[in-house]
């Protein structure tokens, strides 16, 4: 099928700042059935404090447009951001997805973190495991899910009619992609994620995970395959796999990991929950100290 006949999903994007983080919305204008993907759950870690601010913006929107949503879905384990994924799908009476391969990323970080021997590693956080190549509709827009491993051994893509959340493994052109150097990660991986991402039909909109404008500035986070095959800095059409694993792994190794990763993973592989409540009623969070080197 050409990009020309594939359904065209409405797509709005949420920005995050504090974390550079875009989560969505689409709906088939027919039916106005809808997905959120990839929603944040704002932490501030100086204060140890969760809040709802963006999930309820997103709620906002959905009641403003009067649209009836399907699913919350997860693209990943994020390493940046708590997931709100449970906060939605509560509030909006629907089930929480995210591929099968995130039970990978639950037994790595399970034994990073040092948690408990019954601590859950079979997906069962979230209400739904795709599988590759697993189709589901929305509304009348069927959404493929392609396993897109490399910044995460966990990550999918949704590839919705003509639009795509392709999370972190393309940035924007000008920025090029994502990193690979995160536990589980593999640039090969990306590599071949990214390549079969870019053998989708040119047209297709490919909406990205994170983008880092200059404060005032607005996002950017669409371009289409063929924007991406044409100028893309690290995969660009004549950019071979040698040459994109060079200038990855040699990026890589100049970025500091998230300010809130250790926070988040932990929080993430519960599906997007807080660990159980302690005794005065809080709940803690486990740093590692030593397992990671200071960038």
């Amino acid at each position: 099928m050409s990009s020309d006949t594939l359904p065209s999903p409405i797509v709005r994007a949420f920005f995050d700042r504090p974390t550079g983080s875009l989560q969505y919305v689409f709906h088939d204008p027919e039916t106005r059935e809808g997905a959120v993907i990839d929603p944040v759950w704002n932490y501030y870690p100086e204060a140890g404090a969760v809040t709802t601010e963006s999930a309820d913006e997103i709620l906002d929107y959905i009641a403003q447009e009067d649209l009836k949503i399907a699913w919350v879905l997860d693209t990943h384990p994020h390493a940046d951001h708590f997931s709100s994924g449970p906060y939605l799908a509560e509030k909006l009476g629907v089930p929480h997805g995210i591929g099968e391969k995130v039970t990978g990323v639950q037994k790595l970080w399970k034994d990073l973190y040092q948690l408990p021997q019954d601590f859950p590693t079979d997906g069962r956080q979230w209400d739904r495991l795709f599988a590759e190549g697993e189709v589901f509709q929305v509304g009348t827009i069927p959404v493929k899910v392609m396993f897109s491993p490399g910044h995460t051994l966990a990550s999918i893509t949704y590839v919705a009619g003509d639009a795509a959340f392709v999370h972190d493994t393309l940035m924007m052109p000008a920025s090029g992609t994502s990193r690979a150097d995160f536990p589980g990660g593999s640039t090969d991986d990306l590599w071949n994620s990214i390549r079969a991402i870019l053998d989708l039909p040119p047209q297709t909109r490919l909406y990205i995970g994170h983008d880092y404008p200059a404060e005032g500035e607005a996002p950017q986070y669409m371009a289409t395959v063929a924007e991406h095959r044409l100028s893309n800095r690290h995969v660009k059409d004549g950019i071979g796999k040698a040459e994109f694993v060079a200038i990855r792994d040699m990026r890589d190794k100049t970025l500091k990991l998230p300010a809130r990763m250790l926070e988040a993973l932990q929080v993430n592989i519960r599906g997007g929950r807080l660990p159980e409540p302690e005794a005065d009623g809080h709940s803690y969070l486990r740093k590692p100290i030593g397992k990671f080197e200071p960038r």
